[in-house]
């Protein structure tokens, strides 16, 4: 990757870290940075050194301390001969290390159908476990499914008598289970519903969303196990539990968390961080992971500072992240979408997909940052124009698609000394930006990068289709542009690929 490759040879002459950032403008250079002023060196020290490279058509100070390089066309062409040669392996990068990741998402209880809201987890961990997969790391797609406690007895009212859980799908398990002549037990009841709502309703949303997990996790399984009572002897060992009001109480204050948190009730039940706490260790004590990420919604953000107090506890601090997720509101015609009388109070992720379908949905769903709350409006994504951002992608995939069936028995050389308009170099660079965009997000977890490069990418493709006649009289000239056209091909497909959203060969 050339940005790596730029920064180690500024590293060699500064001999620290170096973070090349890309200007806001091409006019002040491919790549900028202020490593002179931060290492107090004479930015001519580090221009004399560099000026000559290859890889630069020039090297400028702007500013005190900042220097712009600009890339020579030698590099462009070397790049863009690496995403033909790489194809659907360009982007990929080893940064990982192969180290062990998990990514845990949307693990809604398993109470009621998917909501847009419990739901927007999807998208958003499918894309970062597929980045972190590319970025070269092992990876495990996990669904954590809390089928033990309160909620599962809460569940079971609902559906021999009354409860506070409500909706269409309430009503036909209802009819299910007195058909059926079973479970008078509260606790039993509610373990079948959840079962049959995890298997009827949540996985086939899931499976509607496109995504595959690796590992379906049972908090039941973890109590059958005893794997819960053994973590909470290992804290009892390291005296970090007390009673008090009848209670058993975990010292997570002694951890940076601003009270302490029960773990056993007054009644015997253990409280969800108990389970928590024993899934965590099983996922580092015995499953060997180096890094988990869960991915909460922020209505879950009272639980983060008990759960990382029990994983620091067990040894494993700053192997744990959690990513809250902000909320989701649908707007119809400007409006807030009238909720469907099948889930009661939310509307349905179901109901969103069979409305606008499974790209606009990740797609939409990606383009804005964890903590920002998303207004997903579903006038646009059902917009058959180049409004609608996630269409105008697909359409320049396939216009190249289309392009390049026109043109399968031309000869295609990448000469690049035949590609010198604006639109074409404009293209290149948006190519080249790929594995630095993989890079990045795999570092700091902001997935939009991906739709808004891929719609730079559509804008810079469909800026150079406009301006350049394909198969030019030149012969040379069409051959380097259905090279460039091939390249794009490849560059957009991947992007699409790690956002699980499909490029089609005609819209």
């Amino acid at each position: 990757m050339l940005r790596r490759e730029i920064e180690k040879l500024i590293k060699d002459i500064v001999k620290q870290k170096v973070d090349l950032e890309r200007p806001a403008t091409t006019e002040h250079g491919d790549f900028s940075t202020n490593i002179a002023l931060k290492a107090k060196i004479n930015p001519d020290e580090i221009i004399s050194k560099l000026k000559d490279n290859a890889l630069f058509e020039k090297v400028e100070k702007a500013g005190p301390g900042f220097i712009n390089f600009y890339l020579s066309k030698k590099a462009l062409q070397e790049e863009l001969n690496e995403i033909l040669k790489q194809d659907n392996d360009y982007g990929k990068s080893d940064i990982g290390q192969a180290k062990k990741i998990q990514v845990e998402f949307i693990s809604a209880n398993p109470t009621g159908p998917l909501t847009v809201g419990n739901a927007r987890g999807g998208p958003f961990g499918d894309v970062l476990a597929n980045v972190f997969k590319k970025a070269g790391f092992k990876v495990e797609k996990a669904y954590y499914v809390n089928d033990f406690g309160e909620q599962i007895r809460e569940l079971g009212k609902s559906i021999i008598g009354e409860g506070k859980y409500q909706g269409e799908y309430i009503n036909k398990l209802k009819k299910a289970l007195r058909q059926a002549q079973g479970k008078k037990n509260v606790f039993k009841a509610g373990q079948w519903a959840a079962k049959n709502i995890l298997e009827n309703l949540i996985q086939k949303t899931i499976d509607k969303l496109g995504i595959k997990y690796d590992e379906w996790l049972f908090e039941s399984d973890l109590h059958k196990s005893d794997k819960v009572n053994k973590v909470l002897n290992i804290l009892r060992e390291k005296g970090l539990i007390y009673k008090q009001d009848e209670a058993e109480w975990f010292k997570s204050k002694q951890f940076g968390d601003e009270r302490d948190r029960v773990i056993i009730k007054k009644d015997g039940n253990k409280t969800y961080l108990a389970g928590d706490i024993a899934l965590h260790n099983d996922k580092f004590k015995d499953k060997k992971f180096d890094k988990v990420i869960n991915i909460w919604g922020a209505d879950h953000h009272g639980d983060v500072p008990g759960l990382m107090a029990g994983v620091e506890a067990l040894g494993y601090k700053d192997k744990l992240e959690i990513i809250l997720l902000q909320f989701v509101t649908i707007l119809d015609k400007g409006e807030k979408y009238k909720m469907s009388k099948r889930a009661g109070l939310y509307v349905l992720m179901d109901e969103l997909l069979d409305k606008v379908g499974k790209d606009a949905v990740r797609f939409f769903f990606l383009q804005k940052s964890p903590d920002t709350h998303l207004n997903f409006d579903l006038e646009l994504a059902k917009e058959q124009s180049s409004k609608n951002p996630v269409y105008y992608v697909q359409y320049a995939y396939a216009r190249i698609h289309s392009i390049l069936a026109k043109t399968e028995n031309k000869e295609s050389k990448l000469l690049f000394e035949n590609l010198n308009k604006k639109e074409e170099i404009n293209l290149i660079k948006q190519l080249i930006k790929f594995p630095e965009i993989v890079e990045d997000v795999a570092k700091d977890y902001q997935v939009q990068r991906l739709p808004y490069y891929s719609i730079e990418l559509a804008n810079a493709f469909h800026r150079f289709y406009e301006n350049c006649k394909v198969l030019d009289k030149n012969e040379k000239i069409a051959q380097a542009r259905i090279s460039l056209i091939k390249a794009t091909k490849i560059v957009l497909k991947n992007t699409l690929e790690l956002m699980g959203i499909s490029a089609p060969d005609k819209m």
